[in-house]
């Protein structure tokens, strides 16, 4: 079934229609001066697309955050996020389907060319099962896709350069389709504008600007004159999705407005508020007492410096006065303390949501719960948490370890990053015991991450770094070899069900 989408009238009062289908694989360009109808022809597309497809918009001035009251559309605001935030949220849209406005007028230029490519990079490295069709529609491309530098900095440019790049080029195959509107086509960086095949030009009055959308709809150079005729919501359409001719069409009412509405006159006040206006603006100022100078804020060192300064605070001993030293712990008291640690930590890993936060996030928790527990002498650091965390993520008991070759696989875990060792340790454990090998959910689950999918790209690097070997029995099994250790696990079922773990 073809779903068609009415823009507005022809010339001859026909409707003109989009294939919606047709233009998600093939994406939109939209150009037009201030002032032309750009907004209000994405609006008209926006609510007739609502109930077909999801969407995505990005939007500079907050025009469209009204799309909410009438179609539900959620609006995230980037004042309230950070752009790692921003980047978890956009995953979770792309894997629930919610259409959003991503509001950014409350934030600076800078500051919204930084937000936009965090969202949009979410959206472009979601989960393979997540990649459905969405409608992203940017406002105002110029500015997140610029040809040339601005008043940003280069890191800003770059990283929204390389998001909008990635929307165009390469978001097809995610299922992510753009639709981009600018102002003039002289300042969209020509390799984001040239993945479009649907255009749609307005009201434009520049001589490069006419000459280039001439060139895009197939139209002779002394045609472009027309575009400087052009009434306000009136624009040129070509492309697979609207007709293969350049095809003018008036763009339809909508159904939502803007919040920013239209300049409307207003008269000036009346002779008598000028007369109080004009004393209040001519009075002499009175003098003001000066201010003191503000202090210049320190930079503060990174949360997790910070958490292990608080944990090895000692209070100041008084003046002339020697600390006593503390009698080292007998092999008793070691033992206890080595207990008592190792079942805080497992009532932190009990907390189903506990193997997907961040580390430092953890060891923040672990140091409240040793507060509360009175547990002696300062708690493990960070690093050494890390290596707790990672021996508890694969299930290892250290009693059971004893009198076993266990230790060099710790050692040879070490030289790891953080995030796989946890998952090394898990293979070793299980290869040690001869069990057999962990399906992909457990091995995901240890890892930290939901994904099956990450969990078997993460065995390739292993065995790319010359860690494993794996193998498969005639059976379709999966066997994984330890290397330098010559431990083995029995054939497993990389697909056997785990709890909480989605396959990708």
């Amino acid at each position: 079934m073809t779903i068609s989408v009415d823009m507005g009238l022809g010339t001859a009062g026909e409707a003109v229609v989009v294939d919606l289908e047709e233009l998600l694989s093939t994406r939109l360009l939209v150009q037009g001066n201030s002032g032309s109808g750009k907004s209000h022809l994405l609006r008209r597309l926006l609510e007739q697309s609502a109930p077909w497809v999801q969407q995505v918009v990005v939007d500079p001035e907050g025009d469209f955050v009204t799309l909410a009251e009438r179609f539900g559309h959620l609006v995230v605001d980037v004042a309230e996020h950070t752009e790692a935030s921003l980047q978890r949220s956009a995953e979770v849209v792309r894997q629930h389907r919610v259409s959003v406005v991503l509001n950014l007028e409350h934030v600076e230029v800078e500051e919204q060319l930084r937000s936009a490519a965090a969202f949009l990079s979410g959206l472009f490295n979601a989960e393979r099962d997540a990649w459905t069709p969405a409608m992203v529609v940017v406002d105002e491309a110029q500015l997140f896709a610029p040809a040339a530098g601005g008043d940003v900095s280069d890191e800003a440019r770059r990283l929204s350069l390389g998001a909008m790049t990635n929307l165009m080029c390469r978001g097809r195959k995610r299922g992510l389709a753009g639709v981009i509107a600018t102002q003039r086509l002289a300042k969209l960086a020509k390799n984001v504008a040239a993945e479009a095949s649907n255009f749609m030009m307005g009201r434009t009055f520049l001589d490069i600007d006419m000459a280039r959308a001439a060139d895009l709809l197939g139209m002779e150079r002394r045609q472009a004159e027309m575009f400087r005729d052009l009434p306000r919501g009136n624009f040129i359409a070509l492309g697979p999705a609207v007709s293969r001719r350049p095809l003018p069409v008036r763009i339809g009412d909508v159904e939502t407005s803007s919040r920013s509405g239209g300049p409307r006159l207003v008269p000036p006040p009346d002779a008598t508020a000028l007369e109080e206006a004009r004393d209040m603006i001519l009075r002499m100022p009175e003098a003001e007492a000066a201010l003191p100078p503000r202090p210049r804020r320190q930079p503060r060192a990174p949360a997790p410096d910070i958490l292990q300064q608080l944990a090895q605070f000692q209070p100041p001993q008084a003046r002339g006065a020697k600390a006593p030293e503390a009698p080292p712990p007998t092999p008793e008291e070691a033992a206890e303390r080595e207990k008592v640690l190792t079942e805080v930590l497992r009532q932190i890993l009990a907390d189903p949501e506990a193997p997907f936060r961040p580390s430092a996030v953890l060891y923040q928790d672990f140091q409240v719960r040793c507060r509360i527990q009175e547990i002696g002498g300062p708690p493990p650091d960070l690093p050494a948490f890390r290596r707790m965390l990672a021996i508890a993520r694969a299930g290892v008991d250290m009693r059971a370890m004893d009198g076993t070759d266990w230790p060099r696989a710790v050692e040879r875990a070490e030289a790891l990053p953080e995030d796989a060792q946890g998952v090394y340790l898990l293979l070793a454990r299980t290869a040690l015991a001869g069990e057999p090998c962990p399906p992909d959910g457990a091995i995901a689950l240890a890892y930290g991450s939901r994904s099956a999918g990450r969990a078997r790209r993460l065995l390739t690097w292993l065995e790319e770094q010359s860690c494993i070997v794996c193998r498969a029995d005639r059976g379709g099994r999966r066997v994984v070899a330890i290397v330098g250790l010559g431990w083995e696990t029995a054939p497993g079922d990389p697909n056997a069900p785990s709890d909480g773990i989605r396959a990708a």
